[in-house]
């Protein structure tokens, strides 16, 4: 996959000059993780036109990011069953860590790849080099990007261009620059008032084994230095990251010792029209420091483009109820809360403002997962006569549902969490 998609950007390249030209490449080497990459070429002079580096995603889309000769910025995507018309541009959102959007265009090179350029002062940029996570809507699909290493990506990206430039390519080697600061003098080995301190940002997770085993978003956790979770009003705990699945955007994390309650999964499926309550942790500090509480109903069994992993919910979820439960009115677990639809983004694409559409993951897919992680967890079978009040449902919340922090060193990570 990954040579076939860098012929396809080879053949179609057009970063260093408003016209696409042949490239040549790569020379020298930019390793960041799973970003590769290095220097380009015109095929037809030798001129030296870009550092490029890129990586593939488990949805199969190749993502690149490019810096040109002349320092202009940008970025590529390409996935080989992509049937693009080249030349016509649609609009695209970009958004990061939940931010507001960034509306751009993208330019397909051919069937198979999408050009984003931005200017060398695009705040863009800014955003992308702190982001951890990238969301991107175009023609009513969307995509997610775990962006964990771009702070030390384009450093690498323009060390590259900087270096090339002044040495040639004949001379090009690796470009990735060294994240570890060079050592201070001893009168300033200790740190200073002006030191960074760490980031952190919070989402919600929920409690679903008697070994301590917590469920969250993978977006939630992804990248983080160190994960904490604690029940409302309680200590909070060191959390280690078991395993992840960014395609479904699961996370599964295990605390040092067992909790007292744990979550039950509804067993058989859940209808449209059914009456949900959502709990977690949004906005927190700002609103609450306790969770809160929003009802609402199965408005769909799919998500967005019918994607039968997901239910859409009229419940009010904000940033902060990522990872957290979605529970039937028998206060069993029928879905984990992943996404919140961007207003303003629908809005300027359709021209309405929707309201409450959100999207929760089916626990089919959270069973499943759990069933590769060798995680024993408990089910239950709807029952009307089951059925309880939200006050309960809460109350019983509170012994399973975590409050989750990610921190982020400054140091050896790129950005803050986005929920």
């Amino acid at each position: 996959m990954r040579v076939a998609i860098w012929a396809v950007v080879a053949a179609a390249w057009l970063f260093a000059s408003a016209t696409p030209s042949n490239a040549r490449g790569y020379y020298g080497s930019i390793s960041v993780g799973n970003w590769k990459g290095g220097a380009f070429t015109n095929d037809k002079n030798g001129a030296f036109t870009h550092c490029s580096a890129g990586t593939t995603y488990q949805s199969g889309i190749f993502f690149m990011v490019s810096i040109a000769e002349n320092g202009s910025w940008r970025l590529g995507f390409a996935h080989e069953s992509w049937r693009l018309t080249a030349g016509e541009a649609f609009p695209l959102a970009l958004t990061f860590d939940g931010q507001p959007a960034f509306n751009v265009y993208g330019m397909p090179l051919g069937t198979q790849l999408v050009n984003v350029g931005m200017p060398v002062n695009s705040a863009l940029i800014n955003q992308f080099r702190k982001a951890r996570q990238m969301t991107a809507f175009a023609q009513g699909q969307l995509f997610q990007f775990n962006l964990n290493q771009t702070a030390q990506l384009l450093p690498a990206l323009l060390n590259c261009v900087v270096s090339v430039k002044k040495n040639g390519v004949a001379n090009a080697g690796e470009f990735a620059v060294a994240t570890k600061p060079a050592a201070a003098p001893p009168q300033q080995a200790a740190p200073g008032p002006t030191q960074k301190p760490a980031r952190s940002g919070t989402g919600t997770g929920f409690v679903v084994s008697s070994s301590g085993h917590v469920v969250t978003n993978h977006h939630v956790v992804g990248g983080c230095s160190e994960i904490t979770g604690n029940l409302s009003g309680e200590a909070p705990v060191k959390l280690r990251l078991v395993s992840d699945d960014e395609t479904n955007d699961l996370a599964l994390l295990q605390a040092p010792t067992p909790f007292k309650d744990v979550v039950s999964l509804r067993q058989n499926p859940i209808l449209v029209g059914n009456g949900v309550v959502a709990i977690g942790y949004p906005y927190h500090g700002l609103l609450t420091s306790d969770f809160t509480v929003t009802t609402g109903i199965v408005s769909s069994l799919s998500g967005i483009l019918n994607d039968t992993r997901h239910l859409q919910i009229s419940a009010a979820v904000q940033p902060g109820n990522s990872g957290g439960p979605l529970f039937d009115l028998t206060g069993a677990v029928v879905g984990v809360v992943a996404a919140k639809l961007d207003a303003v983004r629908m809005a300027r694409a359709t021209g309405t403002i929707p309201e409450n559409i959100n999207f929760a993951i089916k626990t089919g897919a959270l069973r499943d997962f759990l069933d590769n992680s060798a995680v024993a967890y408990r089910t239950a079978e709807w029952r009307e006569e089951m059925k309880k009040e939200t006050a309960e449902i809460a109350k019983n919340a509170r012994g399973y549902t975590l409050l989750i922090t990610c921190t982020v060193n400054e140091q050896s990570a790129s950005a803050k969490k986005g929920n």
